[in-house]
């Protein structure tokens, strides 16, 4: 049965729905069946900012550069969700490695408890827990396809790096360095027991490191330093830097010695001499990496944005109007289709009547087709 609606009132009705259309939300661009935001870049112009700050930058140096910076926010976002595909379709896995980076997260927090965990997460990185994993993911895969996919294919010829040290060797004029890692536990306060406790597992640490314990590992994973997160990793030291009684001991170290804990008035400081560098020319066997780096670095940038204009070229990628993808592949059209617009196929009933017999789909006629002749069924 069929019902007749008055036409005023259709007329009414749509002039109301017209007049009270609110946007929500609005896409401005589709990634291989992936859309992005208009929510999406303003969060991330707000991290932008947001890091600006937490890195002490003036306002007047945030301005700066949020305005370089501005026009770009739809192309890193773009470049992120292609190499996140890429990754997926590599099948890269990595649920072990993040479920690792969760658990040693929660070991430096010393949250035991796993909801107090999560509540920490959101606090400070005001994201749920389980959107931050996923961001946490999502970085590690962009990572490993750069790695995998690009870096890994740039190759710096032994020959060169040599004929770079050879030609710059006023670039590695030195000064007397040592470069060591640290293990800080501290008796602030702490009772007489509690320290002597602290006292006796500093001096435990010292021996398991010289039976052979990984020093970076036992920093990360006992040290109360904020130099955990580093594995110990100290900045290179010249001479003055330190305390008198420390310098004199670890200058005369030898390299890769853990010496015995010093105690501070607020603690226990355990350290080990990992390299020790002589003031004057360095020596190529000890600066070849970072020269390889030196001539590493420049290529790197390019190669990345080439790799993403592949990816872009090979992608189904539409940008609404008035959004721009600032590395757009050259000669590819990123025009958007509006579905709303898109005009359906339609048939003329001259076109169904001198349509042939038409073949069963499944035992039944296709919708929109006679079947003519004689049927061949039983009674």
């Amino acid at each position: 049965m069929s019902y007749r609606v008055p036409f005023l009132v259709c007329f009414a009705a749509a002039t109301l729905c017209a007049a009270d259309v609110l946007v929500i939300e609005q896409i401005v661009a589709k990634v291989n069946g992936e859309i992005i935001t208009r929510s999406e870049l303003n969060r991330g112009r707000k991290s932008m900012m947001e890091d600006l700050k937490a890195r002490g930058a003036s306002q007047a140096e945030i301005d700066q550069v949020m305005k370089e910076r501005e026009k770009d926010v739809l192309r890193d976002k773009i470049d992120s969700m292609l190499l996140v595909q890429k990754g997926k379709e590599l099948d890269i896995k990595l649920d072990t490695e993040v479920t690792k980076y969760i658990a040693d997260m929660q070991r430096r927090s010393k949250i035991v408890d796993a909801d107090q965990f999560q509540a920490y997460v959101k606090e400070n990185t005001g994201m749920s827990f389980e959107d931050y994993k996923a961001e946490l993911k999502n970085n590690m895969l962009t990572r490993r396809v750069i790695g995998q996919e690009v870096s890994s294919k740039i190759v710096i010829p032994k020959a060169e790096v040599r004929k770079y040290y050879d030609e710059h060797k006023n670039e590695f004029q030195r000064e007397e360095r040592l470069f060591m890692r640290e293990i800080f536990l501290t008796t602030e306060g702490k009772t007489d027991a509690e320290k002597a406790a602290v006292e006796k597992k500093a001096k435990d640490l010292v021996s398991r490191a010289r039976r052979g314990e990984k020093f970076n590992e036992l920093a990360r994973d006992n040290s109360e330093s904020q130099t955990a997160q580093s594995e110990g990793e100290l900045p290179p030291a010249k001479k003055g830097d330190l305390r008198k009684e420390i310098e004199d001991k670890v200058w005369a170290a030898q390299r890769n010695e853990t010496l015995d804990p010093f105690h501070l008035p607020n603690g226990w400081l355990i350290l080990k001499v990992e390299e020790h560098h002589e003031a004057g020319l360095a020596a190529y066997e000890e600066v070849e990496g970072e020269v390889t780096n030196k001539l590493f670095e420049p290529r790197m940038q390019p190669a990345i944005r080439e790799y993403l204009t592949k990816l872009r070229s090979e992608a189904f990628l539409e940008l609404r109007e008035g959004y721009t993808d600032t590395s757009a592949a050259p000669g590819k059209s990123t025009a958007w289709t509006d579905p709303a617009v898109l005009k359906p196929e339609t048939v003329t009933k001259e076109e169904v009547a001198n349509m042939k017999r038409k073949k069963r789909l499944l035992g039944f006629p296709v919708p929109g087709t006679e079947i003519t002749g004689k049927s061949t069924s039983k009674s």
